[in-house]
Formats: structure tokens, sequence, C-alpha cells
């Protein structure tokens, strides 16, 4: 059976409008969902330890003997064993809520989840299909956008430095415009949603 991971990165739990989008999405996809609630359990951003014994612990072997990566070890071996990745989030501040950085600190791990060579970082784990459900109150696309994005490009660029290049972005925006305004964006996150399942069954079967 299919596994998808589901990481929850906003606050607000089941009420963010990330959570509600995300649902949508995943009434579509077949298979066993595990959820990872981070608003429920954030992760503990990395410790003087865990910077210390990162590069002792570079395999699932050697972590298992380091108390500091135990919770990194956890995280990653859950993302290994998904098929399929959802990522739900709210934008904060331009850019990723604090917990979702927390997560993605833990889980970009030298040695375990990427290696440098002289030619840049090369990703340890395979790829899998991901899709990002993004919440923002305004505006956060063109032409409509006032506001920068960093959000989408940084999650493009760390989940690629591990491995994961099959990313789908689906946007909830302008969620506190008013009624209109949420109508266009719920027609919009639809499109996205069909597209990014569509782009799922081009895809066929994982290797």
């Amino acid at each position: 059976m299919t596994r998808i991971l589901h990481v929850a990165a906003s606050p607000k739990g089941e009420a963010a409008e990330s959570w509600k989008v995300a649902e949508r999405l995943l009434a579509r996809l077949p298979g066993e969902i595990v959820r990872r609630r981070l608003d429920l359990d954030p992760p503990a951003v990395p410790s003087a330890a865990f910077a210390r014994d990162m590069m002792a612990g570079q395999t699932a072997e050697d972590a298992a003997r380091l108390p500091s990566l135990a919770l990194s070890e956890t995280l990653i071996r859950e993302l290994e064993a998904a098929d399929l990745l959802a990522i739900s989030t709210p934008m904060h501040n331009f850019t990723l809520p604090a917990a979702l950085k927390a997560w993605i600190d833990q889980i970009v791990r030298f040695g375990r989840t990427f290696r440098s060579t002289p030619d840049g970082k090369i990703g340890l784990l395979r790829d899998r299909p991901t899709f990002i459900v993004i919440a923002a109150g305004g505006a956060i696309s063109p032409p409509a956008a006032r506001q920068p994005d960093f959000l989408r490009p940084y999650l493009t660029e760390i989940l690629a430095c591990i491995g994961i290049r099959d990313v789908h972005f689906i946007a909830a925006e302008a969620r506190t415009r008013g009624p209109e305004a949420v109508q266009a964006s719920d027609a919009a996150a639809a499109a996205d949603i069909e597209a990014a399942l569509a782009a799922l069954e081009a895809r066929g079967p994982a290797a």
C-alpha cells in the first residue's frame, strides 16, 4: 500500500487553511496517511551536541549510538518510509514557520541525507512525489503579489539537496481578503490539485 507522509506545519492545526486544502488533496490520494503534526509536537532545533555528533553519525547505524541524533534519525526514517510526501504550511513573514524549519534542520543531515562534492551537494534520499500546500492571508503569486516569496524557492532547493525534486506546489492565498477572494483562491487551489494529480498519474508507478 502507498504510504503518504503528511507534515503539517501550521500552529493552527486542523483549523489551518493549509490543513483544509491539504485534506482535499489527501482525499484524492489512495494510501495510508501518516501524520507528523508539528503543531502538537514541534521538533527541537539542532543542539550543540547535534552539530558535534553529526560528522560521527553519518549512517543510520552510527546515529543509533548517538542520543543527540535520535530525533533526526526518527524523522529521516519516517520520510524514507513514505512513497509520497505532503507538506501543509502557512507562509510566515515571507517564508516558512519555525517548526517547519526545525523539521528541515533535523532531516537535512550531512552524510545521511546529502553529501558534499566539489560540484555541490548530492541528495542521498530517493525522489518521490511531493505536494506542498501553502496558505497565505494575502496574494503571494504574480501578478497580484505585493510581497516577496522566499518560501517556494527555499523549499524547492532544500528538498532537492536531499534528493527530492518531484515537487508540486498548491497555493491557497488571499484567504483574508473576503468571500470573493476566498472563492477565487479555492478555485485556483483546486486547479493546482488537478495539475498535481495529473503529474502523479503521468509519472506512473514508482521505480
